[in-house]
């Protein structure tokens, strides 16, 4: 195995946005996560378990501003950057990683509370922005299935705040993002190929000038409302390129609230049932 390059000199990092004061779920990141063997570990621990079995010519980093994700990131022997408390989301979180990564040209945010990634997603979303060089950001959706919607769905009537749902145009561009579902089914209709549901995920893929821009155009009303930091490119008029996977025989559910963890254990269970 092939050693990662340094921080420093790392043309491709994986970052790994973190903050402990979630509002809906204070210290998210530290919450202890069991998995099919029974050994429990932290999210922080399981996302960066899953960073790192991306492609070995990419440095991973947790970034953060607190010194309890810092003591873990250490114990689990990971690296780790401080920076500030003011960060209002995790690109500018990933955005003040720029100083400390000279090098980097090409950045993805590995969302730290989406252990369910596949690894497989992240190298499919490095290889779309080599193969696309005039794109300024991509993030990542799969076609949800009928268990995937029907999680979102039942989110939505217990007015918990779950996934975020997309839709795209014909360039495969995003139209918008939002926590409702998107687009709108009738009562009974499920998704399918000619009506399908795109669940987001929180995995995405910056150029260097492109996080340097977000940072420089402040927040907009958009992403306030619906509290997704993406639309802000949206409404800049930066096309964000969405690559559309299938989901890997199993739902991925992000912790978003502490009834989340029971189904992540589940499936990371089933996951791994030959």
């Amino acid at each position: 195995m092939s050693e990662r390059p340094a921080l420093a000199d790392a043309g491709t990092v994986i970052i790994i946005p973190t903050r402990y004061g979630s509002s809906r779920y204070p210290g998210k990141p530290l919450a202890p996560i069991m998995g099919p063997d029974g050994i429990t570990k932290t999210l922080i621990g399981w996302s960066h378990d899953g960073a790192l079995a991306v492609c070995e010519d990419a440095a991973v980093v947790v970034a953060t501003d607190d010194k309890r994700i810092t003591d873990e990131v250490d114990d689990f022997g990971g690296q780790w950057l401080m920076t500030p408390e003011s960060c209002g989301n995790g690109t500018e979180r990933v955005a003040a990683c720029l100083d400390a990564l000279p090098n980097a040209q090409l950045l993805v945010n590995f969302q730290g509370d989406a252990l369910l990634t596949p690894p497989a997603f992240v190298t499919a979303l490095v290889d779309h922005m080599n193969a696309n060089p005039e794109t300024q950001v991509a993030t990542v959706a799969v076609r949800c299935s009928a268990e995937t919607y029907r999680h979102l769905a039942e989110d939505a009537a217990q007015g918990r705040v779950g996934g975020t749902t997309v839709v795209v145009n014909n360039r495969s561009d995003a139209l918008y993002f939002s926590k409702r579902i998107l687009p709108y089914l009738p009562d009974g209709r499920m998704p399918d190929e000619d009506m399908p549901v795109l669940l987001h995920l929180g995995l995405y893929a910056y150029r260097r000038a492109a996080l340097e821009r977000y940072v420089a155009l402040g927040p907009t009303m958009l992403e306030a409302v619906e509290g997704l930091e993406q639309l802000r490119f949206l409404v800049a008029g930066i096309p964000v390129s969405v690559v559309t996977l299938e989901e890997q025989g199993y739902p991925i559910v992000e912790v978003n609230n502490p009834s989340d963890v029971p189904l992540v254990e589940g499936i990371l269970s089933a996951r791994a049932l030959p």
